[in-house]
C-alpha cells in the first residue's frame, strides 16, 4: 500500500490553491495511478483525505460527506477536495466500483450542487460517475432523478462562468441522453409536486431557465443539442406546451453569427453551431407554427448565409413536421423557393465543358439550397407542390413566350434569368420521382416539340412525331434549351437508380413513350442545328444545344427501349466525323469530344454491351485510324489529344487504343531508320509522350 505521507503530499498539492497548475496536474495523474494500479482504495483515500476536508478556512471551506464507503459519518470536505475527487473518478471510468460505493458517491455531489463553493467539484464528480462503464458499476436511475432534482431546485445556470456553465449543460445533456425514462418520470413527479409549491413550474420550465441568453459557443452547441434531446424524451402533450417557450429561445440564435472578434478561438466554427441549431429546430413538429415563418421571414435578409441557412433549415424542418403540418405553408414556401432561384441566377448560361453535362450551378449554394428544398417537399407532397409548379403564371409566361425567344442571344436580360429558373424548376421536379417525372412531361414536354416543329396533333390534342417535318433554319434556342434539360432530368431518374431499373418497367411510363417517340427526331433536330451553325452571334449557343442533346440522348442508360439502336449509332457516327473533320471549329471540337468521352464513360459504368460493340466499331476504330497520320490536315496535338481522351473513357477501349498507338509508334521507327525521315523523329517524340504520360498511364491503373 502506498505510505500515507506521500498520498497526503499529493492531496494537500492539489488542494493549496497556491500550488501551479503543472503541480496540481501532477498529484493528480499521481493519486490517478495510485488507484488505477491497485495501490489505493476510493475508501482509503476519502479517508486519508479527512484531515484536509475538516478545515474551515477560506482555502478549502468544508460541507459533510454523508456515505456507506465504510467510514465514520460526519466527515466534512472542503470544496478544493471536492475537486480533486471529482476529477479523480474522471479518471477512473472503467475502473470497477461497487454499486454501494456509486450510490455514496453520486448522493454526495448531488447534495452539493446546492453549495455554490463547492459547485465545480460537485459537476465534475457527477459528471464522471455518469459517464462510468456498465461493466463497472454505474449510476441507477433514481439516482439519476436524485441528480436531476437537486439540478433543477439549486442550479442557477447564467449566473455561473462559463466554465461552470458548460458543466451543467454537459450534465443536463447527459441525464437525458442516458436516462430517458427516469428523466421523464420525474417530470411528471415534479409537475405534481410544483403545481402546488411552485405554481407549475417543472422540469422543462427548469431546461428553459437554464439555457435562456446563453452566448458561449461552446455552451450554445450543448444547449441546441439539449433541446434536440429534449424532444425525444418528453411525451408530445408536455412538449405541445413548451413549444412555444422552446423556440421563442431557440429563434434568437437564427441565423448563426459570431460577434466575437477574430482572434478568439472557440474551437467550435459557425457551421458547427448553425447544423447543431437546424437540428434543434427540427427536433419536434410542434416547432412548425414558430419555425416556418420565421425561416420565410429570414430568406429575405440581405446576408447570403442567412438565405443559404434558411433553405437549408426548411429542408431539414419538412421531413420533421410531416406533409400535413407542411401543407399550410406550402403556397409561401413554393413562392419563396420560386424568388431564391431566379434572384440566385446568373443571367446568361455558359457554353463551355464545365456545364455540357450538368446545370453548370453546382457552386451557387443558394441555389443549390432552393432546389434541395423544391425536391424535397415535392418528394413529400407531390400533387400539392406540382400543381403550384403547373399552374405558376410565370412558368407558363415563358412557354406563351418561347415562339419569340428563337436566337439565344436576343432574349432579354430577365427573360434569360427566367428561362433558366424555370429550366432548374422543371429539372429538379421530374428528378423528384417517377409520378412527378411523368406528370411534368406531359404537362410540358409536348409544348416544346411543338416549338420545335417536331410534333402533330390528333383530334385528341396527343402529340405525335411529325416524320415530315422540314429544317430550313435555326431552331427555336429556348425550346431546345428546356428540352435538353427535360431530357437531361429523365435521364437521371434512371440513372439515379441502383441497379438501373428493368426496361419493363419503364415500358408503360408516359415520360419514357413521350422521349422514345421523339428520339429519332430529337437526334436530327440537334445534329441539323450543329450542321447550319455558322460564325454569327448564336454560333456558340448553336453548338452548345447541338452537342449537348446529343450527349444526354446518347448517355441514356439500358438497351434499346428508349433509344433505338440506329439512333444510337447516328449519334456516335455525328460526333465522331465532327473530331476527324472539324478541328478547325474550337469549340465544337472540344465539345464533341468530351461529349463522346462522357458517352463511352456511361457505356462503361452501365456494362451496357451492345452499345459498347457501337461505341467500338464507330468512335474507336475512328480515332485509332488517326494514329496512322496519312491524313497530314489535322494537327498531331489534336490527334494525340482526341486519342488519350477517348482512351480514357473505358478499360476495353483503352487497350484498343493502346494497340494502336504501338502501331503507329513501330511505323514511324521504321520511317527513321530505313528512310531516315526526320519528320517520322519528330512524330515518334510525340506519340512516346502521349504514350507513356497519358495513354500507358491509365492502361497500367486499368488493365486489361
Amino acid at each position: 500500500m502506498v505510505q500515507p505521507s506521500h498520498l497526503s503530499q499529493h492531496i494537500e498539492s492539489f488542494v493549496n490553491l497556491s500550488s501551479s497548475p503543472a503541480h496540481q496536474a501532477a498529484s493528480l495523474d499521481a493519486v490517478v495511478s495510485l488507484l488505477k494500479n491497485n495501490v489505493l482504495t476510493i475508501e482509503k483515500l476519502v479517508r486519508e483525505m479527512d484531515m484536509y476536508l475538516t478545515t474551515t478556512d477560506d482555502v478549502t471551506r468544508a460541507r459533510e460527506l454523508a456515505n456507506n464507503l465504510r467510514i465514520n459519518r460526519g466527515i466534512c470536505t472542503s470544496f478544493s477536495g471536492i475537486l480533486l475527487l471529482g476529477e479523480v473518478l474522471s479518471n477512473l471510468v472503467s475502473k470497477p466500483l461497487d454499486d454501494a460505493t456509486v450510490h455514496s458517491l453520486i448522493a454526495f455531489f448531488s447534495d452539493r450542487l446546492a453549495d455554490w463553493k463547492a459547485l465545480r467539484g460537485a459537476l465534475v464528480g457527477c459528471l464522471a460517475l455518469m459517464r462510468r462503464k456498465s461493466s463497472g458499476g454505474v449510476v441507477t436511475a433514481n439516482d439519476a432523478k436524485a441528480v436531476a432534482q437537486s439540478y433543477i431546485q439549486n442550479l442557477q445556470v447564467q449566473s455561473l462562468a462559463q466554465r461552470d456553465r458548460k458543466l451543467c449543460f454537459e450534465l443536463l445533456e447527459g441525464l437525458l441522453q442516458r436516462f430517458p425514462d427516469a428523466i421523464a418520470s420525474l417530470n411528471c413527479i415534479l409537475t405534481i409536486k410544483w403545481f402546488i409549491v411552485v405554481k407549475g413550474e417543472d422540469f422543462l420550465y427548469g431546461i428553459c431557465e437554464a439555457i435562456d441568453g446563453e452566448k458561449d459557443p461552446q455552451c450554445l452547441m450543448l444547449t441546441f443539442c439539449i433541446v434536440e434531446v429534449v424532444a425525444q424524451v418528453f411525451p408530445d402533450d408536455l412538449l405541445a406546451s413548451f413549444a412555444s417557450d422552446l423556440f421563442e429561445i431557440l429563434g434568437c440564435y437564427f441565423p448563426i453569427h459570431f460577434t466575437h472578434s477574430t482572434g478568439e478561438d472557440f474551437g467550435v466554427k459557425r457551421d458547427d453551431l448553425s447544423s447543431a441549431l437546424m437540428r434543434a429546430f427540427s427536433s419536434t413538429p410542434f416547432f412548425e407554427a414558430f419555425a416556418i415563418p420565421l425561416l420565410l421571414e429570414k430568406l429575405s435578409s440581405s446576408l447570403p448565409s442567412a438565405k443559404v441557412d434558411s433553405l437549408k433549415y426548411l429542408s431539414s424542418c419538412t421531413l420533421t413536421y410531416g406533409a400535413d403540418r407542411i401543407a399550410k405553408h406550402a403556397g409561401a414556401i413554393w413562392s419563396s423557393i420560386k424568388d431564391a432561384i431566379y434572384f440566385s441566377l446568373e443571367p446568361s448560361l455558359s457554353f463551355g465543358l464545365e456545364s455540357l453535362d450538368g446545370l453548370g450551378f453546382e457552386d451557387n449554394a443558394i441555389l443549390r439550397e432552393a432546389l434541395t428544398l423544391q425536391q424535397t417537399v415535392i418528394k413529400q407532397n407531390t400533387d400539392l407542390f406540382l400543381s403550384q409548379i403547373i399552374a405558376d403564371e410565370d412558368i407558363n409566361f415563358i412557354f406563351r413566350s418561347i415562339s419569340n425567344f428563337k436566337s439565344y442571344n436576343n432574349i432579354p436580360m430577365q427573360s434569360k434569368q427566367k428561362l433558366h429558373a424555370v429550366s432548374c424548376i422543371l429539372s429538379v421536379s421530374v428528378k423528384a420521382s417517377l409520378a412527378s417525372c411523368n406528370r411534368v412531361m406531359e404537362s410540358f414536354f409536348p409544348s416544346l416539340v411543338d416549338a420545335l416543329g417536331l410534333s402533330v396533333r390528333n383530334s385528341s390534342q396527343d402529340c405525335f412525331p411529325n416524320d415530315n417535318y422540314v429544317l430550313a433554319e435555326r431552331l427555336n434556342h429556348a425550346a431546345l434549351y428546356l428540352c435538353i434539360e427535360l431530357i437531361a432530368a429523365c435521364r437521371d431518374v434512371i440513372s439515379g437508380s441502383d441497379p438501373f431499373m428493368a426496361e419493363s418497367a419503364l415500358a408503360h411510363e408516359k415520360w419514357c413513350c413521350l422521349i422514345q417517340s421523339f428520339s429519332s427526331s430529337l437526334t436530327k433536330a440537334f445534329t441539323f442545328t450543329l450542321a447550319t451553325s455558322t460564325n454569327e452571334d448564336a454560333y456558340d449557343a448553336d453548338i452548345y444545344f447541338g452537342v449537348k442533346g446529343l450527349l444526354i440522348l446518347g448517355t441514356f442508360p439500358g438497351g434499346s427501349l428508349i433509344i433505338s439502336k440506329s439512333t444510337f449509332e447516328n449519334i456516335l457516327l455525328t460526333l465522331t466525323s465532327i473530331i476527324t473533320a472539324d478541328f478547325e471549329k474550337t469549340l465544337l471540337w472540344k465539345l464533341a469530344l468530351k461529349a463522346l468521352v462522357y458517352i463511352g464513360l456511361s457505356i462503361d459504368r452501365c456494362h451496357a454491351s451492345e452499345k459498347e460493340l457501337s461505341y467500338m466499331g464507330i468512335v474507336i476504330e475512328n480515332i485509332v485510324l488517326l494514329a496512322s497520320f496519312n491524313d497530314l490536315s489535322m494537327p498531331l496535338p489534336l490527334k494525340l489529344e482526341a486519342i488519350s481522351e477517348i482512351g480514357a473513357s473505358g478499360s476495353n477501349y483503352l487497350l484498343k487504343i493502346v494497340q494502336g498507338l504501338e502501331e503507329a509508334i513501330c511505323a514511324n521507327l521504321s520511317e527513321v531508320y530505313v528512310h531516315g525521315n526526320s519528320k517520322s523523329a519528330e512524330v515518334v517524340v510525340q506519340l512516346l509522350e502521349c504514350y507513356s504520360n497519358k495513354v500507358f498511364a491509365r492502361y497500367t491503373l486499368h488493365p486489361e
